[in-house]
């Protein structure tokens, strides 16, 4: 057996020999199964020798047979490094300028209609690490043999070693860079939109290339031994996902403000969708779980703080109480604001319907949902939309700018305006409502009737405060005395509904309707009820006046000037009765 075993280690030892002068190892398959297959042999002859009676020749094998094992051990690891850091990376990645995508900062201006919004750049298509077949397969036989000969420590350093450097690398070509929890906590928020840009563009690359091309490579390069693939898989993706969390931790602990809600979000989101990568077995390891659990961690940071800039929005709502009325009865700046705000978080409405079901705390609690909850209801189960926590929100938000706008209405001194002001603002948010489908469905068509109804009955009130005190002008009470109409009271009725007429073009035509459809509306309203009125009464009791500048003097206006004239009001201008009269 001794004679067999020196001969073993003779060939062996010319093998390695061999590939240390010109060969190279997976250049000749035979000749390198052969030496796998002597590799094996050694290993178990080893553990054979190892439990035989201790004596010279024993000793001599054993020791001469675990050099050899060591010296073929050590040009595999050097083999295995060196195909390991053959790996083409692939081209340079430009995603140092993403680009804009679903959401960026919501404007700061109260008055903002506009929103930028942030976009991932991914390539999906691109091949990570981009190793040929030939090279994977060395890999696999060499870390095979390695594992089996006892050496998986030695192989498991070189692969985590050589795949962690390969990993930042390819960061540093997406132009990545950590940012500190102290820095970012001292950056202006204009800066870290960039920052959390590139943060969002590098982890969705990540998480749909990276870290799914490593965990590929982890399996076919220790296909025989799964737990080891897991292991190191999960090892190294937690050294590059820490860095990835810390800075998103460090942004949850940012200062609370509305602009940073869909920055936040898109942050969210990304984590959420990083789980599942490291969802691919069952039996996960120690490493995995841990992995897992800080992103969960971290994603419940940043739910909460999502939820707690929503909330804030009512303070916001509060807060505004400037006792000075918007000129003109237009659309306030914080309807503007709240409505625009809502209709763009909207455009979030599964994620934040998620995130409200999971992190908003319970009255009393400081503590919110945890991961369990989320995998138990799934990640599309939000229930239905007017029983769901954010449904809720959105609902209180509403109630309190109802509030808000209805106080800030009787700051006009005028009635009439005071309508024309809640009709501004109720059509304007109308027609938000209407016009985004996911908060449409989130209020309801209930709510959007009431939200009808109640425009109507404000142009009621508006007519019923401006016009009806003109119409008694027209009223055929009190003309007649002794049975004839007197002449007096005639002319003093046609003179006070000139006055008034004029008087309230004057004012009228400086208010603001902006909405074509609503200024249309009041206008043809206002049109048959004092149009008909006017010109009844015109024909009917001009005859009483003397003719020519009698006529003129009283009946300043014909009944297509009223018509004219009314069809000039809500447009904000204050010249067009000047203009009339020039």
């Amino acid at each position: 057996m001794f004679r067999t075993l020196k001969s073993l280690l003779e060939m062996i030892q010319k093998m390695i020999a061999k590939y240390d002068s010109n060969a190279k190892f997976g250049q000749n398959q035979e000749d390198d199964s052969s030496f796998i297959e002597s590799l094996n042999c050694i290993s178990k002859l080893i553990n054979v020798l190892g439990e035989f009676p201790s004596n010279s020749t024993t000793a001599s094998c054993f020791n001469r047979a675990s050099t050899i094992q060591r010296l073929a051990m050590s040009m595999l690891d050097g083999e295995f490094r060196l195909i390991l850091e053959s790996c083409n990376q692939g081209n340079d990645a430009d995603l140092k300028s993403p680009m804009p995508s679903k959401q960026s900062s919501f404007g700061s201006h109260p008055e903002s209609d506009y929103c930028v919004v942030p976009e991932s750049i991914s390539r999906e298509d691109e091949e990570f690490p981009s190793y040929a077949p030939e090279a994977i397969s060395k890999m696999n036989r060499i870390a095979t043999a390695m594992i089996s000969s006892g050496y998986e420590s030695e192989c498991c350093m070189v692969y985590s070693l050589v795949r962690r450097n390969a990993f930042s690398s390819e960061l540093d070509k997406l132009g990545y860079e950590n940012i500190s929890t102290e820095n970012v906590q001292k950056m202006q928020w204009q800066s870290l939109e960039g920052a959390i840009a590139m943060w969002f563009s590098v982890i969705k690359h990540c998480s749909s290339v990276l870290f799914s091309g490593e965990r590929k490579l982890c399996s076919f390069v220790f296909s025989e031994y799964p737990s080891i693939s897991q292991r190191l898989f999960s090892h190294i993706a937690l050294t590059f996902a820490v860095r990835f969390l810390n800075f998103a931790d460090a942004i949850a602990l940012t200062k609370r403000s509305a602009e940073k809600l869909f920055k936040i979000l898109d942050m969210y989101e990304a984590l959420r969708d990083l789980i599942p990568v490291f969802n691919y077995d069952t039996s996960s390891s120690e490493c995995s779980e841990e992995l897992k659990s800080q992103i969960w961690a971290v994603k419940g940071r940043l739910g909460e703080f999502s939820v707690s800039i929503i909330c804030d929005l009512e303070n916001s709502i509060n807060r505004d109480n400037v006792r000075t009325p918007v000129p003109s009865g237009a659309v306030h700046p914080l309807t503007r604001y709240t409505m625009n705000y809502l209709k763009y978080a909207c455009e979030y409405k599964e994620t934040l319907e998620q995130v409200f079901k999971q992190h908003q705390k319970k009255e009393g609690s400081g503590e919110s949902k945890g991961p369990e909850s989320d995998i138990k209801s799934g990640a599309s189960d939000y229930g239905t939309p007017k029983s769901s926590p954010f449904s809720a929100q959105l609902n209180s938000v509403m109630d309190l700018l109802d509030e808000n706008l209805d106080m800030k209405s009787k700051l006009y001194r005028d009635p009439g305006l005071s309508y024309i002001f809640l009709m501004n603002n109720g059509r304007y948010i109308l027609q938000k409502i209407k016009g985004s489908d996911e908060i449409h469905d989130m209020m309801g068509d209930t709510w959007c009737r009431k939200r009808s109804s109640d425009l109507r009955q404000y142009h009621k009130a508006y007519t019923r405060e401006t016009w009806t005190k003109l119409l008694q002008c027209l009223n055929q009470d009190g003309l007649q005395v002794n049975g004839k109409v007197s002449k007096a009271v005639l002319k003093e009725r046609f003179k006070t509904f000139t006055t008034m007429f004029d008087e309230i073009h004057r004012t009228q035509s400086t208010w603001v309707v902006s909405d074509e459809q609503l200024q249309s509306e009041l206008r043809v309203s206002v049109s048959a009820v004092v149009t008909p009125a006017y010109r009844s009464f015109v024909g009917r009791f001009q005859q009483y006046l003397a003719h020519g500048r009698q006529i003129e003097k009283y009946i300043k206006h014909q009944p297509e000037d009223i018509e004219n004239l009314i069809d000039e009001l809500f447009d904000g201008n204050p010249t067009s009765m000047a203009r009339r009269r020039t």
